[in-house]
């Protein structure tokens, strides 16, 4: 697996594109120290966000930007 963290903005918009479809492992860092780790497969992939489905969740369906990934809040392995 490829490790997504910070970099370029086109850079990790266009890795984030080829993920489109597969299963991933996120880390996600929520604040006040709590980071989840997360199985869950990138479902689509918009210009300022990408849309995640993540497995066992209160909320199947999540939403983050490429900045989350950029400034290292979101790690995608």
């Amino acid at each position: 697996m490829v490790k997504i963290a910070n970099g370029e903005l086109s850079l990790v918009k266009k890795k984030i594109a080829n993920l489109k479809g597969q299963e991933i492992e996120m880390s996600i860092n929520r604040g006040r120290k709590k980071i989840d780790i997360v199985n869950a497969t990138v479902k689509d992939v918009y210009p300022s966000v990408f849309t995640v489905a993540i497995e066992n969740a209160r909320q199947p369906l999540q939403t983050f930007s490429y900045f989350d990934v950029l400034c290292g809040n979101v790690v995608i392995e």
